[in-house]
């Protein structure tokens, strides 16, 4: 079917083409005519945009077979023209494309407006532009059009699980490229969890080492089973990791794709893969734990003393020094409470901080802890979790750095530099938000991939629906807030949580369109957008996935 798709838009003419671009420009005007990529064609950049020329010629060189020589800034016709200029378009992010019969003139203020515009320009020419060797009988056409474009968005992103299961670096190479071709420019990596610690720590080599590999792991069809002892599991150990070579190699693969990567080391639950590393992380040193096989929530969590904080001190000092993003995410989302409360040195540090009211003693925490109440929901113990996570924003902001968390940070406390991702709905982001905080909406409802997205049959998963109309249709900002209030809403990113995503292939399935149409919600103005004409470009915007090889839901 998709083939019979393909052969249908070669009869697309060049001006209805040019409206299929994804995410849809601010404004675009198309005008009679176009403009031909010929033998003599040249790509004229100098100075700052010289870069972006010559990645303009690496996209267009293989498929077109041209030479497409980059010259410097200069006159002439039968030229794709890149300019830096002061006056160019609104914003950092913004351009202005203009084609006419001798050409197309690309202008930004900031070489990441140029980056967006060689977006779509792309996007502009047949799709078959998209592909890795030359093709043949094809008119390589730019239709005539004015464009304005810039972001309503500063934080466009895109999340990848790779603590449940590992991801290769040739994968998350291509999924910033993707990223790139929709305009998304943040790339929130997960990279530990319970079941997995994927970086390379070299302070503290276990921590990739043993918590870096599981023996096994639950199967699908049992993986909603309530006991452990009733699951089954497939035998078979799986991990992975990536040294310090690998980020560094990823960081600037992102930062030449003007795209910021922002790794996340969950703090202080989801952890058992550290603690099974080091057991002294946890509340029970003389336990020896294995890296998680399961899904769902843990009870492990970091025991909250010092020498523990020293530890991951010791591990953003080695972070900090992989990645130059000003966000640096600590988790702190579903961080259970209950070996805290069994715990007399969790309960004396609490004491000793002063996080209960004046007068308390241990016994009276301890006789808490033994009486017929829920002793994990004491109130005291969620300002622990907040005393532990302001001691590691402390460590970032002494370095410049600021933390993001998921929403639970706004429980027990939070200092005003924090930034709050909101998952669990849209009301926390409206929360935060009126309580002065940036926010990055990553509501569960709508931005999580990991749903199914049609009723009809797919593969196992995790289970929900999320259709492509919903994602569509999703705002960031929450409905009630202030101008003032609103301009705490960064923006939004999708997620890919990969307990059911075993690999690349899976994983395409999952994201695509669905953070198609996500990235054109974050780029798109206000009130600008309409799924039936997304749908209507849709078709031709598939056709460029599959020339590169996505494995994308079929629609």
């Amino acid at each position: 079917m998709k083939r019979l798709a393909l052969a249908s838009l070669l009869l697309v003419s060049p001006i209805a083409r040019g409206q299929t671009v994804v995410p849809a420009p601010v404004r675009f005007l198309p005008e009679p005519g176009g403009f031909t990529l010929g033998p003599d064609t040249r790509i004229l950049a100098a100075g700052a945009a010289r870069p972006l020329g010559e990645a303009l010629a690496g996209y267009l060189r293989p498929a077109t077979g041209l030479p497409l020589p980059v010259e410097p800034a200069g006159a002439g016709p039968d030229a794709l023209r890149l300019r830096l200029e002061p006056e160019a378009a609104d914003g950092d992010e913004g351009y202005r494309l203009r084609i006419g019969p001798e050409g197309a003139d690309l202008r930004a203020r900031e070489p990441a407006g140029l980056f967006h515009g060689l977006q779509t320009l792309r996007q502009l020419l047949p799709c078959q532009i998209f592909r890795s060797a030359k093709v043949a009988g094809t008119a390589w056409t730019l239709p005539a059009a004015t464009i304005e474009d810039r972001p309503r968005f500063p934080w466009r992103g895109s999340l990848l699980d790779v603590g449940r299961h590992f991801l290769p670096v040739a994968f998350l190479k291509k999924h910033l490229d993707l990223m790139a071709l929709h305009k998304l420019n943040v790339f929130h990596w997960h990279l530990t969890e319970d079941q997995g610690w994927r970086l390379q720590i070299v302070r503290h080599p276990r921590l990739a080492e043993v918590g870096g590999w599981r023996p096994e792991t639950v199967l699908p069809e049992f993986a909603r089973v309530e006991r452990p002892g009733q699951m089954r599991f497939d035998h078979t150990p799986h991990g992975g990791s990536y040294s310090q070579d690998d980020v560094r190699e990823i960081v600037q693969y992102a930062a030449d794709r003007f795209i910021t990567v922002v790794p996340e080391i969950d703090l202080p639950g989801h952890c058992t893969a550290a603690i099974a590393a080091y057991p002294e992380l946890g509340n029970h040193p003389d336990r020896q734990l294995q890296v998680g096989t399961r899904w769902g929530v843990f009870e492990t969590v970091l025991n909250p003393e010092d020498a523990t904080l020293a530890f991951f001190q010791d591990v953003l000092d080695e972070v900090l020094g992989l990645f130059p993003s000003p966000f640096i995410h600590l988790g702190g989302d579903e961080c259970p409470k209950a070996e805290w409360a069994h715990s007399d040195r969790a309960l004396a540090r609490m004491l000793q901080c002063g996080l209960v009211p004046p007068g308390t003693t241990l016994a009276d925490l301890q006789g808490y802890r033994d009486g017929a109440g829920r002793p994990a929901e004491h109130p005291a113990l969620a300002r622990l979790q907040a005393w532990f996570l302001g001691r590691m924003e402390a460590a970032l902001e002494a370095r410049g750095r600021r933390l993001i968390g998921w929403d639970e940070i706004l429980e027990g406390g939070l200092a005003p530099a924090a930034a709050v991702m909101a998952w669990r709905g849209p009301e926390q982001g409206a929360a935060a938000a009126r309580a002065g905080h940036d926010v990055v909406m990553a509501p569960q409802g709508q931005t999580y991939f990991s749903q199914y997205e049609t009723e009809g049959p797919e593969p196992l998963g995790a289970g929900g629906l999320l259709t492509l109309e919903a994602v569509y249709g999703f705002d960031p900002v929450p409905a009630g807030l202030t101008p003032a209030e609103s301009r705490h809403i960064l923006g939004a990113q999708g997620q890919l949580w990969t307990e059911f995503v075993a690999g690349p292939e899976r994983a395409e399935h999952q994201l695509w369109p669905r953070l198609a149409a996500l990235a054109e919600v974050l780029w798109a103005p206000a009130g600008a957008r309409d799924f039936r004409a997304f749908q209507a470009r849709l078709g031709s915007h598939l056709m460029r996935l599959e020339a590169l090889d996505v494995a994308f839901h079929p629609q």
